[in-house]
């Protein structure tokens, strides 16, 4: 009689394990993002909601700085998509404005959605995006191709010690999510 009981002991340690694992791993995402933004790690940018004024902000004239361009497509997403500009030279202060390309190369409507970072990651504060198709998943039918915008400056209070900034953009299909959604 003692073998079922130690079975049974057994299984509902496993069962109650296995539920606390699934309920770790839903934590994860939020304790992550809570994570980087107290440490201000990964390169998350964080979004400004100030409307900005070039005209009224302080422009540091005496320096630029080199922001590169990267754009990744994650799993294979059947998309073509680059910055249409490489890389710029900007003035802390000045508005940069310029765009990615994005064309949809399947028969199919899909939906993606580009994630940003930043390297160095501490340079994430200092960047402030006013529009950006990073904001929103953006839907193209097949073979449709569209220029997205992208408009930011760079803090003047960002360290004199970041000289070179990368701002990269993974490309992920949320299609199915989006179609979950009833978009």
């Amino acid at each position: 009689m003692q073998r079922p009981r130690r079975h049974t002991k057994l299984v509902g340690g496993l069962i109650i394990a296995g539920v606390l694992m699934f309920a770790f791993g839903f934590a994860l995402v939020p304790i992550y993002n809570s994570l980087c933004k107290a440490l201000s790690i990964n390169g998350k940018v964080v979004l400004d909601s100030e409307v900005y004024d070039e005209n009224e902000a302080h422009v540091v004239t005496e320096r630029k700085v080199l922001v590169q361009f990267v754009a990744t497509n994650t799993g294979g997403v059947p998309w073509d998509f680059y910055p249409k500009t490489q890389e710029i030279s900007i003035q802390p202060g000045k508005v940069a404005h310029l765009a990615f390309y994005a064309e949809n190369k399947t028969n199919r409507r899909m939906t993606i959605q580009a994630i940003p970072s930043v390297t160095p990651g501490i340079a994430a504060k200092y960047i402030k995006k006013t529009e950006c198709f990073c904001f929103t998943q953006q839907t193209l039918n097949g073979h449709e191709a569209m220029d997205m915008p992208l408009l930011f400056h760079l803090d003047p209070d960002l360290p004199a010690s970041i000289k070179t900034i990368t701002l990269a953009y993974a490309l992920f299909d949320v299609t199915d999510r989006a179609n979950k959604r009833g978009e």
